[in-house]
């Protein structure tokens, strides 16, 4: 073989391999780093039967952010972690990782480590074929669906899809099953749509087989609450016990039962869980900023009486230790940090200052920008009760052909402005309408 040959037919090879590098998972460096802070709040406490394929993907951001060391280590904590989930020192769930290690050797020009791990791909494939030769092994639908799951809501079909092959080759891996039916849950919730009575018929079946997922418990109450619009009371606050009683996760259900909280029983009683348990768990991260998001629910959104200042203060440190703690992740908080202001008695002049530095961010991603003009527009309206710049601001949001809630919003209160205004109607109509024509 010709020494150009050889240098070819490993990156053949490298191309045919199953893992993270082959899965056309290109994204923004702002993306990246936000899907970072996601993994870091799952948890990486043990039984969590994702914690090798979270490794993996945190291995495979490191690599995209130009930072080598820190992937071949998430790498290497990927394959331990397998060992101890698996209770075996191999299997064909190391496939993805062997595969990631080959092209990260690769690409750090040691081939010999490279075709180590190719040839480790390769005794794994031969000791665990797929079942067919128009497949890939189940473990490797598994990784691939729930990466392409978290990686980009653009591709979460695609993740379902996955996660069938793989449940229908090996049905009695209930954690996949779960990954999925959560994954089709949070679709539904992002498209406002109901959940179809099988999805939640899934949800129960699932529940009584794995009775210690509290995360699926939490999750299959919530939707239940929304589809019954009622919750029986004592279910949750038992719940509630159990949750806040583990360690705080975004996996371990808390979110979900605050919303709950929040809408069937009360957001006071909400803030009270949430502060009991920062108080268990005085440096968790991600507790602090559910406990923030239901200070957000009563400053913003309980409309019965004004908010005391002692409480807007308290909402106001909570969301300054949040953003701190979460910079790569923090323009939504941002936002929510300015609108309490807005309600604050002594600080209204924090909440423009706020607003007008994001705004003067030119790197802002398309749907964070579209995000940003619609809250300012409603910010505009409703605290500084300028009617015309927030339509302005209205428009620039739906301009931005992303769909998206806030478009949705900023949409339907310009059709409303239509309806309600002679003198701007024909001009409104005309942009309405021009919306609805195809992008060039």
């Amino acid at each position: 073989m010709s020494a150009a040959q050889s240098q070819t037919a490993p990156k053949s090879k490298l191309g045919a391999l199953q893992c993270h590098f082959t899965w056309d998972l290109d994204s923004s460096r702002t993306r990246l780093l936000r899907l970072m802070d996601k993994l870091e709040d799952i948890g990486t406490e043990e039984g969590n039967s994702w914690l090798g394929h979270i490794y993996n993907l945190q291995g495979f951001i490191q690599y995209k952010l130009g930072c080598t060391e820190d992937a071949q280590s998430f790498f290497n904590k990927a394959a331990e972690a397998f060992s101890q989930t698996r209770g075996a020192d191999e299997g064909p769930w190391l496939v993805v990782n062997y595969g990631n290690l080959a092209w990260l050797y690769h690409h750090l020009g040691e081939e010999a480590e490279s075709q180590a791990y190719l040839s480790k791909v390769d005794a794994l494939m031969s000791k665990h074929p797929p079942p067919s030769q128009d497949e890939i092994h189940p473990e490797v639908y598994a990784e691939k669906a729930w990466t392409l799951m978290k990686f980009s809501a653009e591709k979460k079909q695609l993740a379902t899809d996955y996660f069938d092959r793989a449940i229908k080759m090996q049905p009695d891996m209930v954690q996949w099953r779960i990954s999925q039916v959560i994954g089709l849950v949070h679709s539904y919730n992002e498209s406002n749509a109901g959940l179809d009575d099988d999805i939640l018929e899934k949800m129960r079946i699932l529940k009584e087989e794995d009775p210690e997922n509290l995360y699926l418990a939490a999750h299959y109450l919530e939707q239940r609450a929304k589809k019954e619009n009622r919750i029986d009371e004592d279910e949750v606050r038992e719940l509630a016990r159990k949750v806040s009683r583990n360690p705080i996760s975004s996996y371990s259900g808390m979110n979900a039962i605050l919303w709950i909280y929040r809408k069937y029983i009360s957001v006071d009683e909400a803030i009270d869980l949430a502060e009991e348990a920062l108080r268990r768990h005085p440096d968790d991260r991600y507790l602090k900023r559910s406990v923030a998001l239901c200070y957000k629910w009563k400053i913003i959104h309980v409309k019965d009486r004004r908010p005391n200042q002692s409480m807007i203060d308290r909402a106001i440190g909570l969301y300054k230790e949040v953003i701190a703690l979460y910079p790569h992740s923090s323009i939504l908080k941002k936002i929510e940090l300015a609108n309490i202001y807005a309600k604050s008695n002594h600080s209204q002049g924090e909440a423009e200052q706020i607003y007008q530095e994001l705004l003067e961010q030119s790197d802002l991603e398309t749907s964070d920008k579209q995000m940003l003009f619609n809250n300012y527009a409603n910010y505009l309206n409703f605290n500084r009760h300028d009617r015309n710049k927030s339509i302005q601001y209205h428009k620039e949001a739906a301009k931005i052909p992303y769909q998206s809630f806030f478009r949705d919003s900023s949409i339907k209160i310009l059709e409303q402005i239509k309806e309600r205004s002679r003198i701007q109607y024909e001009e409104m109509e005309e942009f309405l309408k021009s919306l609805k024509e195809p992008q060039s």
